[in-house]
């Protein structure tokens, strides 16, 4: 069975850096693509970064301070958040794609970019 396990959220100042993970069960690699999303309050799940076969890409509001990074070995997918501001705040969720099935959710992690 899938499963997605995020960690890393927290209270960060505006400046602040956070390393979100997710560890993908049974294996990473049987996902083409993984990527990471942002819900804040009453808005709708967008793409913050995503990663395919290697090629990087990223939200225009988070390009130059997010890096996201997958490692196939440790079965895990990262976001390195640097220079948070406020409107980073938001739920945090991991999701992994692969041809002709749904996609997989993390529970998602919570992150606060206090001003």
């Amino acid at each position: 069975q899938v499963q997605l396990v995020e960690s890393g959220g927290g209270l960060v100042q505006a400046g602040g850096s956070l390393r979100l993970s997710c560890v993908v069960s049974p294996s990473i690699s049987i996902f083409r693509d993984v990527g990471w999303y942002r819900q804040a309050p009453r808005n709708q799940r967008d793409l913050v970064a995503s990663i395919t076969g290697g090629k990087t890409k990223y939200a225009d509001s988070v390009q130059g301070r997010f890096t996201i990074s997958r490692d196939n070995a440790r079965n895990a997918v990262y976001l390195q958040m640097d220079n948070l501001k406020p409107e980073d705040t938001g739920a945090y969720y991991c999701r992994a794609d692969r041809p002709f099935d749904r996609p997989s959710w993390g529970q998602g992690t919570l992150v606060t970019v206090s001003s």
